[in-house]
């Protein structure tokens, strides 16, 4: 009995521990299991090339509208507070209380800059005009334009001067000085060398320009012509009210938001910070035109055709496919390993439409900043993650009816004629 019992047990040493190679080996071949699916479900994907190139068409074109009409949106958005981004040296804007968005202007008080300049917190308050004049040129040529006009004193609301293309900010303290934005002047001299000195005519005076500013690109298409305020008045005409915005800056040390409620409580005008203002400004055209809807069509239009087109082919690939789905379940493949194979298949796809429509939309924006009149259009990341949220998405819910009916599907339609 002693010998029978020494012949049957199992040696210690024989059993298989929890990192023994036996196990270890068990896990491999898990894995490669896994691997050999995951290589079924890509030679399932790509069997029918048609198909195939159709699902990855359908996401690529779904994600070039995508992110080519949102980011068209905010730079076309953004364009509305241009006029704000340029001047750094203020952080306040003070305006009539009436004033909704940047060009919407009630013109103040001249001694509304002194009562500005009183109020505890403000550190300087200077005069800033912001309106229209028309241009002559010597050809006869005229045009409307915006005209700004900055502290005579500080220049306070001038472009920074790293962003003088020729002249420098200092020579718009000449007589008849004024600078010109780099696109107004190819717009007024086509074709024509960049120099300084070429004159002018608004309102019968004579101004000239000493200096040429790429300036952020303005929402509309009007030449931007810079100069002190008491010349700007002139170009425009002397009338009783022409001052447009109180330029502040605040104390070292003071929260902007206490010195702007200051400003309205003591003086009764509307106190904004530049970062408000220009929000303030963007909500405006949001809200009362038409681009929000114009661009929200097209995205949703977008978004539209990639659950359609998409969805549509991913069902029918599947369906085409159902009885390898059987084969597969009836050696005993599980539906959540299958269901894993679809996700795969609709993750794969997606990743690669999203990546060509990435690369069409970043062709077309490469294009596009070398046009003078788009030169600021840029993607942004915000918009590249939105469309990517979208496209998994699409490719989920594109994925849900071809899940259901493969978990519905009985092993035993491979065998039926």
């Amino acid at each position: 009995m002693s010998a029978i019992a020494n012949r049957t047990a199992v040696p210690e040493r024989s059993r298989p521990s929890v990192g023994s190679p036996g196990v270890f080996t068990s896990r491999k071949r898990g894995r490669g299991s896994a691997s050999a699916m995951n290589w079924v479900a890509l030679r399932m994907l790509t069997g029918d090339r048609a198909k195939y190139l159709g699902l990855i068409f359908a996401i690529a074109f779904s994600t070039f509208l995508i992110v080519q009409q949102s980011s068209l949106f905010v730079v076309v958005i953004n364009r509305t507070r241009s006029f704000i981004v340029d001047v750094t040296d203020a952080d306040i804007w003070v305006m009539a209380p009436a004033t909704r968005y940047l060009d919407e202007v009630f013109s103040l008080k001249d001694n509304d800059v002194d009562r500005v300049r009183s109020v505890p917190g403000v550190r300087w308050a200077v005069p800033f005009y912001k309106g229209s004049a028309r241009v002559i040129a010597a050809d006869g040529q005229f045009r409307q334009t915006t005209l700004l006009g900055v502290d005579d004193a500080s220049l306070a609301g001038a472009p920074e001067p790293r962003r003088m293309v020729l002249g420098s900010v200092e020579n718009l303290r000449d007589p008849d000085a004024v600078v010109i934005d780099l696109a107004g002047y190819n717009s007024l001299f086509p074709g024509e060398p960049l120099t300084l000195g070429k004159t002018l005519e608004m309102n019968d005076h004579r101004a000239k320009i000493v200096g040429i500013v790429s300036a952020s690109v303005p929402f509309g298409p009007l030449p931007v012509f810079y100069t002190r305020y008491s010349l700007a008045l002139d170009f425009v005409g002397r009338e009783r009210k022409l001052l447009s915005f109180v330029l502040a800056k605040g104390a070292p040390g003071a929260r902007l938001s206490d010195v702007t409620k200051r400003i309205d409580d003591q003086t009764g005008l509307q106190a904004l910070s530049s970062d408000e203002f220009g929000w303030m400004t963007i909500w405006y055209y949001i809200r009362n035109t038409a681009f929000t809807t114009v661009f929200g069509i097209t995205v949703v239009i977008a978004i539209i055709v990639g659950m359609v087109v998409a969805g549509q082919t991913f069902y029918m690939f599947t369906l085409e496919n159902l009885k390898q789905f059987g084969v597969l379940k009836a050696t005993g493949t599980t539906n959540g390993r299958i269901v894993s194979m679809i996700l795969l298949q609709a993750l794969l796809v997606g990743a690669l439409g999203y990546s060509i429509g990435i690369g069409m939309d970043t062709l077309v924006f490469m294009a596009m900043s070398h046009q003078e009149a788009t030169r600021d259009s840029v993607l942004f990341w915000q918009t590249m993650g939105l469309a990517a949220g979208l496209e998994l998405l699409i490719v989920l819910i594109a994925s849900l009816a071809s899940i259901r009916k493969v978990l519905v599907l009985e092993a035993a339609v491979v065998f039926r004629g």
